[in-house]
């Protein structure tokens, strides 16, 4: 009998070890991700590093400086874009809607020093926790851009087909500044690519930025 005891030990020992392993190792393995997380970015410091060189530049009232250092960030986060995109869309996202807010402040015809100042806070801090919800702009408040609404009065964003066809309009009342055709015609392309992806608070931005661009005679016909 004691011989059957240690003999059933034995193997019950192996199984129930096994068991427990496949229970909380292979079962927590296989378990799916924890609903509404968020993908990481992975390192974003080099980013974070542009951003606060541009707005201690920007502290100093030289926002053409300030412009000019943003502009490294805008050119290394399109060159990274493809491969961020796809590792953490909705993080990138939020940091690429975070940075073009800076580019429009910094890039308008009157940069407003206090608008730049909060774009920049704002891109900060998403470039610090990038998973952040997308959807935290929409507070209930409606928002614009370089003077041009790009929500409702709740804060949602306006349909990017309504935009677009804003800015064609516009652009169809005469002729862009010719200084800007170029960047016009760029920032129309990106808010249609936006679009056809179903992304209206981007789209919204890239025709806002687009429409700023335009002379307040052609925006208001």
């Amino acid at each position: 009998m004691k011989q059957l005891l240690l003999a059933t030990a034995l193997i019950a020992t192996p199984v129930a070890v096994f068991s427990g392993v496949e229970h909380f190792v292979i079962a927590a393995a296989a378990a799916p991700a924890k609903q509404g997380a968020v993908p990481s970015l992975g390192d974003t410091s080099a980013f974070a590093a542009i951003a606060s060189d541009t707005k201690k530049i920007a502290a100093t009232g030289d926002l053409v400086a300030a412009e000019a250092r943003i502009t490294d960030l805008e050119t290394a986060w399109d060159l990274a874009a493809k491969d961020l995109r796809a590792k953490a869309p909705e993080a990138w996202g939020n940091v690429d809607a975070a940075a073009d807010a800076v580019f429009s402040a910094l890039r308008a015809t009157s940069p407003d020093p206090l608008r730049v100042d909060a774009a920049l806070v704002d891109l900060q801090a998403t470039l610090a926790d990038p998973a952040r919800s997308a959807t935290a702009a929409d507070d209930g408040a409606a928002r614009s851009l370089n003077g041009i609404a790009v929500t409702d009065a709740a804060g949602h964003p306006l349909p990017c087909e309504i935009m677009l066809s804003d800015l064609r309009d516009a652009l169809s009342a005469g002729r862009a500044p010719v200084a800007a055709e170029s960047q016009i015609t760029d920032l129309q392309s990106r808010a249609t690519e936006r679009c056809n992806a179903d992304d209206d608070r981007r789209a919204d931005a890239f025709s806002a930025r687009a429409l700023a661009l335009l002379t307040p005679a052609q925006v208001m016909k």
